[in-house]
């Protein structure tokens, strides 16, 4: 699905299907931290009914999957979706996806008793979603929204790989990235109370190869750029990272959470 967005990139067009073969294969790159972190503040666990909007190939509810709750994973991308069915099946694991767009989710009232949202949160249209969103969730549900980025301005490799994306899409909005509380838009805060949030380095290993498919995944490059300017950035990261990078390497990140009770 072709998605354009005035917020977003300069309105460039982008469709994560394009990509969500790279996706499923590189963008699965979350620490264990990030995920303990979460079972720590007790959600996503046994005995809980969980929503994951924005689930893309399914990372969250996958690699959450051992704690015990009950997942739905939704996206507005039918093929992240067939990524997310395919790998989970795979995997043996029993977890419902579908793919709509989360302004578009039509479940029942009181459906869940928390409810995800992983690099994702800023796509929504805040107005229409937040007050359902309140409706679905149960009395004391949760809402979770989650993120993780690389720090351009910290890490040389990750800097000259952002460069490299500007310079074929020099309006992504995804460059310059710098470790900040997630952004909670105001009409949030009708539906429901932050109550609790943290930002925290984390370092991520990946080959050579590993990141070029995360950068090649990313919104900037594979879900946005024409075939003929993939194959030319495709040929300049290489070589970027021929010359800056050794063969296995980390790139330093920063993670964030944030906790917001239904009211």
């Amino acid at each position: 699905m072709v998605i354009t967005d005035k917020r977003i990139d300069g309105g460039k067009a982008f469709d994560w299907g394009r990509t969500s073969k790279e996706y499923a294969k590189y963008r699965d790159i979350y620490p264990e931290i990030f995920y303990q972190k979460i079972v720590d503040r007790g959600l996503c666990i046994k005995g809980q009914d969980v929503l994951d909007l924005g689930t893309g190939t399914g990372v969250l509810p996958r690699n959450m999957y051992r704690y015990g709750a009950t997942w739905t994973g939704t996206d507005i991308s039918p093929e992240q979706i067939e990524q997310a069915g395919q790998l989970a099946e795979a995997a043996g694991m029993n977890i419902t996806f579908q793919a709509a767009a989360t302004e578009d989710l039509d479940f029942p009232d009181e459906s869940f008793d928390v409810i995800t949202a992983c690099q994702c949160f800023w796509y929504f249209d805040h107005k229409k979603v937040m007050p359902y969103l309140a409706k679905l969730l149960r009395s004391g549900g949760r809402l979770l929204i989650l993120y993780m980025a690389w720090l351009p301005y910290e890490d040389e490799i990750a800097g000259a790989s952002e460069e490299l994306v500007l310079k074929y899409n020099p309006k992504w909005t995804g460059a310059g990235e710098t470790k900040h509380p997630i952004w909670i838009p105001d009409v949030t805060y009708q539906y429901f109370d932050l109550a609790d949030h943290e930002e925290y380095d984390v370092m991520v290993p990946f080959t050579r190869e590993s990141w070029h498919g995360r950068m090649k995944a990313c919104r900037g490059v594979g879900a946005s750029l024409s075939e003929e300017e993939l194959l030319k950035w495709e040929k300049e990261h290489k070589e970027l990272l021929m010359e800056k990078a050794p063969e296995e390497f980390e790139v330093r990140h920063y993670a964030a959470l944030a906790v917001l009770n239904k009211k």
